[in-house]
């Protein structure tokens, strides 16, 4: 059997051959000759917890997603890309950083949703993406879901908001500070409460508290969203409504592109938006409230759509689509919560065909859509099936900017921008390190394998349809998903201690081959040993 690991480095070495050939031919490099075309203006759209089967594009008939079909029919279409994260806050810190949130806080690594007092969990002083297009001239700027908190030690949620965004390469922020399912249900500009007050402050007062300020009514179908735990800062909290959260976030984005336009049209830009769509609570704006088979879950997904046309719109209308590359992905897979249940049973498959979901570490966690749009560099209506990750955005912008990278700041990031723009022979990546919630379950791919180390998906425990955090064998079973580990929603108690699966020829990872192929197994483990953090290589594991 040929090693996957001897493969894997020669493809490594490769790789960096092809992408260094590739890059500067298609983007221009510092040391590109003079009349090399400018570097693109880039808009990264980054949604919620959308899963792989959640667009038309991707195989959706229960939802309608023209706008982001279009960006697929006019770019290219990625079939085996991945949140190195199936969690919210450690995909956000692998896209923003170039690391594996397995590194992050010291090497203990980030695992879950950041609290609400959260400090910043990236250092100030680590290179971002939004770092590389700022030193190379650009304006940049961040909307939406931040997630990743504020402060040096735990955030007491007094302005000024530092550090946060604005230290981490962005010139401007707009958003939402944690998650529209959790406090402080407020909007937070640069390093301020939108609409605050210094005479009303807003004050944490901790969970089940009293006065605390009232929030948009929503109701049960809605899915769950945590109580307020604030109170003060009133003017701010009526800001905030569940139901304009989508429509506010791409009007701010949009404005901030015209802003732009009039004031410095001469300088590439960066826009990053982090859509809190389609996360719950499923609020869409009225207007696409009905408007799917695939109840709330659904509207949210057309709300979502409208949102990238409103920023497709905006690009078009300013001369800019030509000179702008698009790219549009999701942080983790689709959850089977409350509205993913409901989208279910009026016919709806969040995550297509594949296996589990938000959280977990099967596919249907962390394989998610990934667009790419740059007019007259990625060929229309193309499909690739490179490996990649969103952790490798950092190197590959590094390289379609001219930003020259250190080994320690490239981290863990592989420049993909052969793979957005021509048609590489051989995988650029040789392996990718996948997590879900639950570190003893930090995973690793390499090539056409996929190795769990124990069993399971090692993400939510809700048990039956109902539970917001239904997922594991029995929302598997439930859906429809075979595995020959569990029947029926149940372990099968001769199952083996770990997970090897053949995606080449098994996507859908219903053929566990732990036993059949132990060679395999032993190069695999030994690879996901170089990952794991102290913690978890402690213990056995089989």
């Amino acid at each position: 059997m040929k090693s996957p690991m001897k493969s894997a480095s020669r493809l490594f070495v490769r790789s960096l051959a092809v992408a260094a050939a590739l890059s500067l031919a298609a983007a221009g490099r510092a040391d590109s000759p003079p009349n090399a075309d400018p570097p693109p203006n880039v808009v990264l759209i980054f949604a919620d917890d959308l899963g792989y089967g959640d667009l038309g594009c991707y195989g959706a008939t229960h939802v309608n997603t023209p706008h982001i079909d279009r960006l697929a029919a006019e770019g290219r279409r990625f079939t085996d890309a991945h949140s190195v994260s199936a969690v919210c806050t450690p995909s956000r810190y692998a896209l923003l950083t170039g690391r594996y949130p397995v590194r992050a806080n010291g090497g203990r690594g980030v695992w879950g949703p950041a609290p609400i007092d959260s400090p910043l969990l990236i250092e100030p002083d680590r290179l971002t993406i939004a770092d590389v297009f700022k030193k190379r001239g650009y304006a940049t700027s961040a909307f939406g879901k931040w997630h990743l908190g504020f402060k040096t030690e735990k955030n007491d949620w007094q302005v000024p908001l530092r550090p946060g965004p604005q230290d981490l390469g962005f010139d401007y922020y707009f958003g939402v500070p944690v998650v529209n399912s959790a406090p402080p249900y407020v909007y937070v500009e640069n390093d301020r409460l939108v609409g605050g007050d210094p005479a009303d402050p807003l004050v944490h007062l901790g969970r089940n508290a009293k006065g605390t300020v009232p929030l948009t009514p929503i109701p049960p179908e809605a899915a769950q969203r945590s109580p307020n735990q604030f109170a003060g800062a009133e003017a701010a909290h009526a800001l905030f409504n569940d139901y304009q959260v989508g429509t506010t976030l791409a009007g701010k984005s949009v404005a901030w592109i015209e802003e732009h336009v009039e004031g410095r049209g001469d300088d590439p830009f960066f826009l990053y938006l982090s859509t809190t769509n389609v996360h719950h609570p499923f609020t869409p704006a009225e207007r696409f409230q009905g408007t799917s088979e695939a109840g709330l879950y659904g509207d949210a997904i057309h709300e979502l759509d409208w949102i990238v046309g409103e920023v497709l719109a905006c690009l078009d209308q300013n001369g800019l689509a030509g000179d702008t590359l698009v790219i549009f992905t999701s942080d983790n897979g689709g959850m089977f919560n409350i509205g993913g249940q409901a989208a279910f049973a009026a016919g709806h498959r969040q995550n297509g065909d594949l296996l589990g979901f938000k959280f977990g570490v099967w596919e249907g966690g962390h394989r998610v859509p990934l667009i790419a749009r740059w007019p007259g560099r990625i060929p229309a209506g193309t499909v690739s099936d490179q490996l990649l990750g969103n952790v490798d955005l950092l190197a590959t912008f590094a390289a379609l900017t001219g930003f020259e990278l250190t080994d320690e700041r490239r981290a863990d990031s592989v420049n993909m921008l052969p793979a957005l723009v021509g048609e590489p022979e051989e995988p650029l990546r040789d392996h990718l390190v996948l997590a879900p919630r639950r570190e003893t379950h930090l995973s690793v791919r390499a090539g056409k394998w996929m190795y769990i180390p124990r069993r399971g998906s090692g993400g939510f425990g809700g048990r039956k349809p109902g539970d917001h955090g239904f997922a594991g064998p029995p929302a598997a079973s439930f859906v429809g998903s075979k595995n020959s580990d569990f029947e029926n929603g149940r372990m099968k108690p001769d199952a083996p201690p770990a997970q090897l699966y053949d995606l080449a020829a098994d996507r859908s990872q219903t053929r566990n081959l732990f036993r059949e192929r132990p060679a395999v197994v032993a190069e695999m483990e030994a690879l996901l040993d170089e990952y794991r953090p102290a913690r978890a290589a402690d213990g056995d594991r089989f």
